[in-house]
C-alpha cells in the first residue's frame, strides 16, 4: 500500500476527493479542511493500493495539484486494516507488477546525476577492477562491479526514451560518458603510480589470465546476458526489489571493461585497449535496448488495465 498526503486549494478539494473516491484500490480518506498553511488550503490523505497507485498519481497531477499544492507518497510497511485488504484485492493486478513512473522518473533523476559522489563511487570502482585484471583475480572483479553506480545513468536513459523525456535522456549521457571518461582517466595515472612503484607489470598484464581474460575479448554471449542483466535491473526498479540490482551489478562487464582498457591504454597495448572498450560499448548498449523494452512492455501491460481501476 501507498500513503498519500496531499495539499489541496480548497477550490479542488471536492475534485480531489471525487477522483479518490472514485478510483479503485483506495481507502482510509481524511479531510482536513483548512489545514494546511503553507501553502495554504485543505490536507486530503489516503492509502491506496501500489497497483492503482500511478493512474491516481497521474489524474492528480492533471489537476495541476503538484503545482497549485503538493503531493508526497510514501510506502506503508505494514497496515493492519481490513479496508487496506480489501482494497489491494479490489486492485487489479499484482502490486509487485505495478510501474509507478512518477517514482521511477524521481528515482532515475536523482541516480543519473553528475555529482562528486557518483565520480568518486566510478572512480574508485574502475580502480578496484584494474587491480582486479593485473592481479586475475575474480574477487576483486566482482567487488568493482558492485561498487560501480553506472546502471543509474543506464535506467534514467531507458526511462527518458519511454516517458520521452529529452532533458532526463541528456543529464543521464552525460552523467555516463563523463562518469567513464574520468574514471577511466584517473585509472590510467593510477596504473602508471603502480607500475612505478613494481606493483604492476605489462607482463601480468599481457600473460594469460583465465578468470579475467573474457574482459577485453567481447563476444555475442557478453551481449546476451548485458541484455538479460538490463531486463532484471529494470525490473528491480520498477518493482522496488532494490536487492535484485545487486545480481545485475556483478553480472556485466562494464566497469572492468572500462578499467582493462585504462591499464592497457598505459602500456600503450592497443588491441587489449580496443577490445576492452568493445566490451563496455557492447554492455551498454545491450542494458539500454533491453531496459527499454522492458519499460515498453510494462507501460503497454499496465494501459490495458487502466479501465478497470475506477469504479462504476
Amino acid at each position: 500500500m501507498l500513503h498519500l498526503r496531499l495539499i489541496t486549494p480548497s477550490g479542488k478539494t471536492d475534485d480531489v476527493v471525487r477522483l479518490i473516491e472514485s478510483t479503485v484500490g483506495t481507502t482510509h480518506l481524511v479531510v482536513m479542511p483548512g489545514a494546511a498553511r503553507n501553502p495554504s488550503g485543505d490536507v486530503v490523505m489516503c492509502d491506496v493500493a501500489r497497483e492503482a497507485g500511478d493512474e491516481l498519481l497521474g489524474a492528480l497531477r492533471a489537476l495541476d495539484l503538484d503545482k497549485a499544492g503538493s503531493i508526497a507518497v510514501e510506502n506503508i510497511d505494514l497496515s493492519l486494516s481490513d479496508r487496506a485488504d480489501r482494497a489491494e484485492e479490489e486492485a487489479p493486478g499484482e502490486a509487485a507488477d505495478a510501474v509507478l513512473w512518477e517514482h521511477l522518473a524521481d528515482a532515475t533523476h536523482e541516480e543519473s546525476t553528475l555529482s562528486i559522489t557518483y565520480i568518486a563511487f566510478i572512480t574508485l570502482a574502475t580502480m578496484i577492477a584494474a587491480c582486479g585484471v593485473v592481479l586475475d583475480n575474480a574477487i576483486l572483479i566482482v567487488g568493482a562491479m558492485a561498487v560501480g553506480p553506472e546502471f543509474g545513468p543506464l535506467a534514467g536513459i531507458c526511462t527518458a526514451l519511454v516517458q520521452r523525456a529529452p532533458r532526463l535522456a541528456l543529464r543521464s549521457l552525460i552523467a555516463l560518458l563523463a562518469g567513464f571518461a574520468v574514471a577511466m582517466a584517473v585509472t590510467v595515472g593510477f596504473s602508471l603510480f603502480m607500475d612505478a612503484v613494481d606493483l604492476f607489470s605489462e607482463a601480468r598484464l599481457k600473460a594469460d589470465r583465465p578468470n579475467t581474460g573474457f574482459i577485453y575479448a567481447p563476444d555475442w554471449f557478453s551481449f546476451v546476458v548485458a541484455v538479460l542483466a538490463g531486463a532484471a535491473g529494470t525490473l528491480s526498479l520498477t518493482s522496488a526489489k532494490s536487492g535484485a540490482l545487486v545480481g545485475v551489478a556483478i553480472s556485466v562487464t562494464t566497469v572492468p571493461a572500462a578499467a582493462n582498457a585504462a591499464v592497457a591504454l598505459s602500456y600503450g597495448d592497443t588491441k587489449q585497449t580496443w577490445g576492452s572498450t568493445e566490451q563496455l560499448l557492447l554492455n551498454l548498449l545491450g542494458i539500454i535496448l533491453a531496459g527499454t523494452l522492458t519499460l515498453l512492455a510494462q507501460k503497454w501491460l499496465w494501459s490495458t488495465q487502466r479501465g478497470r481501476n475506477h469504479a462504476p
